[in-house]
């Protein structure tokens, strides 16, 4: 070192040498080796590698997403790897490229053609040096020396085992590279995991399941099974049905079977069985079709295996991301959330017609509540439908998975993927004992659902606007659904002197596709004809309608009110009820009376609609909720302050 400050070059020289060999030293030494050895990470947990990718190369885009080569290298050997999709973003970003040094945090080793191909599913950079380290050789090329004794068992099994030397006997036993798969038909990246299929086959976790394996076997749950649904186009016709599976890691995915893989397996699949799967296609998820964690799907055919296998306890029964009723409000419109909820009442199935296929559809309404004190509907479609009344027996506690959240008729929930009775999970309990204390008592609730459509949800106080603004505006002539606001008013004027009374005859029919909806008018015999669903009916329904008037500090409006709000406002009294006390004027007036100055919150739909050839623009209450005066003084305060 002293001669070396007498001559700067030298001086250069002996400091550049022990960074280099620095360099190489921080290398895994013999790592190539080792996680050829090993089939996945889980394997060896403490086996976290430090290697160089001296390339990184693109080899494809498919399905619309671009894959990565790259070549790993211990500073002596080298093998070949694939970047797995979420660490692409890694090479676009330029945060790793070719000579970059990663440590290695997560794995798997899967065989294509008989050659180990690394998938890396999670890395850190280390350092990114200008040059290549070392003069690495193919591994799969290198003569096979015995591998570290610590990182793989089969190499513990071989090391046992006597050798030439050892025995004094000559053997022609051929030589085997101990790096390769023991088995060559076993090419899947297989998770150390501690339990195994009746078939003796490994278990590889879902969460562990990628596009780059070609063989692997689940074992899973069935946690909901679909309806085999058809169809029919230019390219043919078939049948299908999906499941989605739940392991042991939490993680769900969800499977879909096809054509004749629905005769083989629909009867055989029942949800709440355990099952290992094998034989099917990995494909990335369509998250418009698909709500499961997993970011991949699974495609059977006829010629996969499916086989039962005993229920260990080991897979939880269902996995549920609950979600409280009060919460929805806050919940985006066509987000699948968990419910669990005491089912109050379950409404007569409905049969439709679907606009867009012209198939008959069944639903069923039901009216859920839960320890918020609110309550919301969910409809239930299909076989769900029909078999409510027999599958659930109101009031009881019900989980709903992956119910949608709906903007009809205030805030509503559609559909579930499938619903479980007194689920196993603490919800279940402190449910149940919330609703034999104080819920069954029948106490004032609040409902997120009205029963009529097109009232969406209530507009937060920062988004209400005054009645001036409709003008301001100029709401409801350039949109040919009209323009919809909510603003806080009182009435001052109801029009209650329309002659018969304040109310329309509507067919009695609750069925499609009347519903009680329709107009109905009186024949000479005293019967009522509805030219709807051409049926005559010794009596009628009546439904209010009315107009009036609305006020705020802006100024004032006309509006209609149809029998929904006006039974709301109204407080729950029906136009039948009225009509059987129209010949009591007072009765009939005190309806009106009462109401007359009461303050709301309204929502409204202002269109601009054509009679007797001239233009009048409508204002029409889709929803009024009574104004809660508690959170109305906390809304002004934050308001005040944010001015201030």
């Amino acid at each position: 070192f002293f001669l070396s400050c007498h001559r700067p070059r030298v001086l250069q020289l002996s400091i550049a040498f022990p960074i280099r060999l620095f360099k190489i030293m921080s290398l895994t030494a013999d790592g190539i080796r080792t996680i050829v050895s090993l089939t996945s990470s889980g394997s060896n947990k403490t086996f976290k590698p430090v290697f160089q990718l001296i390339s990184i190369k693109a080899v494809g885009n498919k399905n619309g997403v671009q894959r990565y080569r790259a070549v790993l290298s211990d500073g002596s050997h080298f093998v070949q790897g694939m970047l797995a999709t979420q660490l692409n973003h890694m090479v676009q970003s330029n945060e790793i490229q070719n000579n970059t040094v990663i440590s290695v945090e997560d794995f798997m080793n899967n065989s294509v053609q008989g050659r180990n191909v690394i998938i890396l599913l999670k890395i850190t950079v280390v350092d990114k040096p200008e040059t290549r380290i070392g003069s690495p050789t193919d591994i799969e090329k290198a003569d096979s020396s015995p591998a570290p004794a610590f990182v793989s068992s089969n190499a513990e099994k071989s090391s046992n085992m006597p050798s030439a030397a050892n025995s004094g006997k000559s053997t022609n036993v051929p030589r085997v590279n101990p790096y390769s798969p023991t088995d060559k038909r076993q090419t899947a990246p297989i998770v150390h995991q501690a339990s195994s299929s009746s078939s003796g086959n490994p278990i590889t976790l879902i969460a562990q399941l990628n596009m780059f394996q070609n063989r692997w076997t689940i074992k899973a749950r069935v946690v909901s099974k679909s309806e085999i649904r058809t169809w029919s186009n230019a390219r043919g016709e078939g049948s299908l049905f999906s499941i989605e599976l739940l392991d042991s890691s939490g993680m769900d995915i969800k499977a879909t079977m096809f054509k004749e893989a629905v005769d083989k397996f629909y009867n055989l699949i029942e949800v709440g069985q355990v099952y290992t799967l094998s034989g099917g296609r990995i494909k990335v998820a369509n998250l418009q079709y698909n709500t499961c964690k997993s970011q991949f799907e699974l495609n059977f055919d006829q010629n996969s295996i499916i086989r039962l296998e005993d229920d260990t306890g080991d897979i939880q029964a269902q996995s549920f991301d609950l979600v409280k009723i009060s919460d929805l409000e806050k919940a985006e419109v066509g987000k699948n959330v968990d419910i669990i909820a005491v089912v109050q009442e379950i409404g007569d199935v409905q049969t439709l017609t679907s606009k867009k296929s012209g198939r008959e559809l069944q639903k069923c309404d039901l009216t859920l509540i839960d320890d918020s004190g609110v309550q919301v509907r969910l409809t239930l479609w299909g076989n769900q439908a029909s078999n409510a009344k027999n599958d659930i027996v109101a009031p009881r506690v019900v989980a709903f998975r992956k119910t949608r959240v709906g903007d009809f008729g205030g805030v509503s929930l559609s559909g579930a993927s499938g619903f479980f009775l007194e689920p196993k999970i603490p919800e279940t309990e402190a449910l149940m004992q919330w609703w034999e204390s104080e819920g069954s008592s029948g106490g004032a609730v609040r409902s997120l659902s009205k029963s009529s459509g097109g009232g969406g949800k209530m507009a937060l106080f920062q988004e209400r606007k005054g009645i001036a603004d409709i003008k301001k505006e100029g709401l409801g002539y350039n949109n040919e659904k009209g323009d919809y606001l909510s603003f806080k008013a009182h009435f001052t004027f109801l029009k209650k002197d329309k002659e018969g009374g304040a109310w329309y005859t509507a067919c009695p029919n609750k069925e499609d596709p009347c519903r009680n909806r329709c107009k109905v008018v009186q024949t000479t015999d005293g019967n009522w004809q509805c030219d709807r669903c051409q049926g005559t009916y010794p009596n009628c329904s009546r439904k209010w309608i009315f107009s009036g008037t609305v006020a705020d500090d802006t100024g004032s409006t006309w509006v209609s009110v149809f029998d929904d709000q006006a039974m709301t406002l109204f407080g729950g009294t029906t136009a039948d009820d009225a009509f059987a006390q129209y010949d009591n004027q007072d009765v009939y007036d005190s309806h009106f009376a009462k109401a007359m100055h009461t303050e709301w919150i309204l929502k409204c739909r202002v269109k601009q609609e054509t009679v007797n050839d001239e233009a009048r623009l409508k204002t029409q209450i889709v929803r009024m909720d009574p104004v809660d005066y508690v959170a109305e003084c906390r809304d002004l305060l934050s308001a005040i302050q944010k001015v201030s």
